[in-house]
């Protein structure tokens, strides 16, 4: 049995993944931290981790960028894997992960979406055969809530094309300001906001006279909480260092 504490437990992704969790045999929430203490969870709710010194496993964290630091400070305090699954961290807080990697297991992905990750690894194997003669585009749709823009799906998944490239890529985020032909090494990456939609990703692959598309549409939040419970169990009892879904899915 894993026993799980959720950070950001009285969120919008905490309580998907604590129904989640409540119909699995293989793990249980033993602890919950959020500043919102307006739910009644079937599990002790913390306003800081500090005040839980019970037993756990491993943590997952949907919350904000602006915990990372204490709760990776708890994490190394009680020695505890920790699964990140919040975005719109930066450059800065991605390499204290990777620092905190090396004294406790740290699994961070862009998106906990098994789905997604197929995506990724599809358009890596895309990008071997097209080269050269296609042009990439990213365009991304989330709902009208969300801040950051582009997704961090759609950096990641750029990354990864960019990762497979022979050559390095330029993003381009903004074609009204310039008025140029677009240059071969571009990838577009577009973000629509618009209504409830949970999340779709695009890449584009426009060649002479044809079109290849590989899309992906989330259509509940569940897809990514199914993730991060997988990625808990993956990684009770893993020795320090960094994981993303690439090991989860090897091991699947």
């Amino acid at each position: 049995m894993t026993k799980i504490i959720l950070n950001g437990c009285n969120g919008k992704m905490g309580q998907v993944i604590t129904r989640l969790v409540s119909n699995d045999d293989e793990c249980e929430i033993v602890a919950g931290f959020d500043i919102n203490d307006s739910i009644n969870n079937t599990y002790p709710v913390y306003s800081t981790p500090d005040e839980f010194t019970g037993d756990a496993d491993v943590i997952i964290d949907f919350s904000h960028p602006s915990v990372l630091t204490n709760l990776l400070a708890y994490c190394k305090k009680r020695n505890l894997p920790v699964i990140i699954c919040t975005t719109g961290l930066s450059a800065e807080q991605k390499q204290e992960m990777t620092d905190a990697s090396k004294e406790i297991p740290v699994f961070f992905s862009a998106n906990m979406s098994l789905g997604i990750n197929l995506l990724i690894a599809l358009a890596k194997q895309a990008v071997k055969l097209l080269e050269g003669n296609f042009d990439i585009e990213i365009v991304e749709r989330h709902h009208n809530q969300k801040i950051d823009a582009p997704s961090g799906t759609a950096l990641a998944i750029a990354d990864a094309i960019d990762d497979t490239l022979s050559y390095p890529a330029e993003y381009v985020y903004d074609r009204h300001s310039v008025r140029r032909k677009r240059k071969k090494t571009e990838i577009g990456l577009h973000a629509v906001r618009g209504g409830t939609i949970v999340g779709d990703h695009d890449i584009i692959f426009a060649g002479n006279d044809e079109v290849i598309e590989l899309k992906h549409s989330a259509h509940s939040k569940e897809v990514f909480a199914v993730g991060a419970v997988k990625a808990a169990k993956f990684m009770t009892d893993k020795p320090a260092g960094m994981y993303d879904m690439n090991d989860l899915i090897s091991n699947l």
